[in-house]
This record gives C-alpha cells, structure tokens and sequence, in this order.
C-alpha cells in the first residue's frame, strides 16, 4: 500500500472543528475511572473520522481510544487515533486540547497531525519530509543545559499509584531546569517541543494515541522521543515516555532513574 496523502489527512481532521467547538456534547460525559474521562465530542469525532479513513484505506486496521489494543496486528498498517487529546480540559473549557492522527505501517509511524480546533493551529509532519506549522517548517531548540530548558511534565492522572514517584521527579526537574510547565494534553506537549515552544516532555503510562502522531512530528522536527529506558517507542503497548530537543536528552533519563536504580516500568498492560 502507498501511504496516504498527509493534506488529506490534514483536510480530513480539519472537518471535525465543529464537532468540537459548536456543540454542547463537552458536557455529556461518561467516567471510565478516576479522572478519566470521554464525552461525546471524543465518540463524535472518533466515529466521524474512522468512517472517512475507512473509505480512503478499508484494510488499514483502526486504532482509537474508544477501541481496545488488543484487537490491533502491530504488524500491520494502522490508524492511531486519539479524537480529543485532552479531555478534562475540553470539559472546563480549558482550549487546549487536540485532535491526534497518525499512520503506522506496521513497524514505525510514518504520519502524524496533531490540530487544535481552539487555536486553529495544525502541526503535521511525514517521515523523511520535515515537520511543519501551519506550513511553516517548525524545529527543536538548541537548549543543551538543563538549566536553560524549559519542560512540560504529566502527572498520569489516571494512576494515583505513580504520584509519590512523579513527583518526586518533578521537584528533581524543576530544580534542575528553567522552569516546569502541566498542559493536559500530551499530543500539544510533543509538538510544543517539536516547534521550539518547550525544551522536554515526560510522562508515564501513555496511551499510544497519546503519543502516536506526536513522534515523528517531533523526530522530523529533529527532536528524539523514547521510552524511560532511552529505548524506542511500542506502538501497541502504554509507555513511559521522554521526548525532548535531543540535546538534553540524557539529562532528562537521568532524572527519571528511580532512587533504588532498578529498572524502570516502560510498558503497562493496561
């Protein structure tokens, strides 16, 4: 299969604005689990768009949030998709949330858009093509001390189990970097960190349409982003991840080895 064209996935994600700016649906909201939650903005678009990507490419498998991992062949080509990146937020009327796509070939993400439907800004990239802004090519800082970096962390709202060690790296970072930043939706972390805006990004326990889309936005951008091991991403397994400008990368894994130095947790079966 050719992969498809990035301006039609573009056109396509651009679609689902008014599903999430123009209705009241952000406030019909179901709870999964603490502080998880989805609404029916997130069913909306995620059944608008799996139609459309259905009709461009009916054997491409389809992975979404309101899906299960366990249903995907990670040897065959997908679609990631997390329909609103930053749920919570769209519920308080935050405007910092995300519609998160990408195509995975079956061994690495070959296409990512990462739109924000409140800002209007579409960040995008395609493997080997450059990562862009609207059109305009974006890439990382050229920060190399932690010190000048500013760095975005997430707090795994959804597993409390992880706050005393999050924590516990978080005033690490902090006193270690510029300043911190929490923003509720790791998909604009990552292209935030592939256009300059911040130096890092870091959270555990990731969804991979969290974090799809957003990597090779930020590799093409000239960024790097593994898992807390420093090893490259799973696709079809939760992940601890660390991204940043490349340049502060090690920085960043150092302050992420626990106190004992055991090895960490990169992936969860959840």
């Amino acid at each position: 299969m050719t992969h498809p064209d990035i301006h039609t996935l573009i056109q396509l994600v651009h679609e689902t604005r008014p599903l999430i700016t123009e209705t009241e649906n952000a406030k019909n909201v179901t709870v999964k689990g603490y502080a998880d939650f989805v609404t029916m903005v997130d069913t909306s678009v995620q059944e608008f768009l799996k139609e459309k990507l259905f009709k461009i490419a009916p054997h491409v498998q389809f992975m979404g949030e309101e899906n299960h991992m366990d249903q995907i062949d990670p040897k065959k080509p997908s679609w990631i998709l997390d329909p609103i990146d930053g749920t919570t937020n769209l519920i308080f009327d935050y405007h910092h949330s995300a519609v998160s796509l990408a195509y995975y070939d079956g061994n690495r993400i070959q296409m990512g858009v990462v739109y924000n439907p409140f800002s209007g800004e579409t960040f995008y990239a395609s493997r080997g093509q450059g990562a862009f802004l609207d059109e305009k090519p974006i890439r990382v800082t050229k920060h190399s001390s932690l010190d000048q970096s500013l760095i975005s962390i997430g707090t795994s709202p959804y597993d409390r189990e992880l706050a005393r060690e999050n924590f516990r790296i978080f005033l690490e970072v902090f006193q270690k970097s510029l300043d911190i930043r929490r923003s509720g939706s790791a998909a604009l972390d990552l292209a935030y960190v592939a256009c300059g805006r911040l130096d890092g990004f870091f959270e555990k326990n990731l969804k991979p349409w969290d974090f799809a889309a957003g990597s090779v936005i930020l590799e093409e951008a000239g960024g790097q982003i593994t898992n807390d091991m420093g090893q490259p991403l799973n696709f079809c397994k939760n992940q601890n991840i660390v991204s940043s400008n490349g340049l502060i990368h090690e920085k960043l894994l150092e302050c992420l080895c626990p106190l004992d130095g055991q090895s960490k947790n990169t992936e969860v079966d959840k």
